[in-house]
């Protein structure tokens, strides 16, 4: 298959690239640097200049393709277009910042996968979009044929569910693929586990909050793209999956994984203190988010190879 990634050469994204190529499909990839360019044509995929924001652009992308998988979001404020960043910090009371760049990044998916669906209406060709098991209810094992919970930490990309299965009632074999907050492996600069080490480094502890017996799933990188690639090759239309590795992981384990590996304290914080303790993550950090990825390894035959998150965190370096 002619495949268009978005988001080729971010983290999730590049080994979804990689995978594809090694499968025998052709790429192009989303470009938006010369750097992204050439990483991408060293790999094996041709490029496509742009960005989500740039809708011709995304149309062409689809026009020219049999399949597309969209893994681009906005994760940083840099990441943005300069008028969309000027209008994010200038757009109102600094301390309202985080909440417009987040309701930017929302909406340029939207649009994004909005896009991809005039071009793809009615032809039965796949396009496969990205969701989190935050999404979904807390406390209770998630499963692939649940829908998102809008009462939840990451009900704010919920937009994307809502995209995707309209589009599937159009003749667009929509899939989506969730993924756990902690996607793990060499590379990952924007992930939570960087995110938390940094956290307990500057702190100079690593810290959870209560009992912290609430769990979070994992998934090395590659083992997610794999999942990728085939939603895009099987996915039934309105299908969900999950790239879950590790169905919950408790969260003082994870506390005590970085805070063993850093030498540091690890220690219990109240509720109260969650947003002192962890900022802009504070609304995540006490999320109980069990999730199942049985019925993704049945009905796509996947089988997570990589290396568990413990192991992980010394092989891809994160505690250096």
């Amino acid at each position: 298959m002619q495949v268009f990634v978005t988001g080729a050469t971010g983290f999730v994204g590049f080994a979804v690239v990689k995978d594809l190529i090694a499968a025998g499909h052709q790429v192009t990839g989303l470009a938006r640097s010369d750097a992204s360019a050439e990483k991408l044509q060293e790999a094996g995929a041709k490029v496509l200049r742009g960005d989500i924001e740039n809708l011709d652009v995304l149309r062409q992308g689809a026009r020219n393709a049999d399949g597309v998988i969209h893994t681009a979001f906005y994760h940083e404020i840099t990441h943005l277009p300069l008028g969309t960043r000027l209008r994010v910090i200038l757009g109102g009371l600094p301390t309202g910042i985080g909440t417009r760049f987040l309701s930017a990044a929302v909406e340029a998916d939207k649009r994004a996968l909005e896009t991809f669906g005039e071009v793809l209406r009615g032809s039965d060709r796949p396009l496969v979009g990205t969701f989190g098991t935050m999404g979904m209810t807390p406390a209770a094992l998630a499963t692939e044929d649940q829908q998102f919970d809008p009462r939840s930490a990451g009900a704010v990309r919920a937009s994307t569910e809502k995209v995707m299965r309209s589009l599937a009632s159009q003749r667009v074999r929509t899939t989506i693929v969730r993924l756990p907050p902690v996607v793990h492996g060499e590379g990952d600069r924007n992930g939570f586990m960087p995110f938390l080490i940094k956290t307990a480094k500057k702190k100079g502890e690593s810290a959870y909050l209560g009992s912290g017996g609430n769990r979070w799933p994992a998934v090395h990188h590659v083992d997610a793209a794999h999942v990728f690639r085939l939603a895009l090759e099987k996915g039934e239309a309105g299908a969900a999956f999950h790239a879950v590795a590790e169905e919950g992981i408790p969260f003082r384990t994870i506390a005590a994984m970085i805070g063993n590996g850093l030498r540091l304290s690890i220690v219990s914080k109240a509720l109260s203190e969650a947003e002192k303790q962890f900022g802009l993550l504070s609304s995540f950090v006490p999320v109980d988010n069990p999730s199942s990825s049985a019925l993704t390894r049945e009905r796509l035959g996947w089988n997570p190879t990589k290396p568990q998150l413990a192991e992980d965190l010394q092989l891809a370096g994160y505690l250096k």
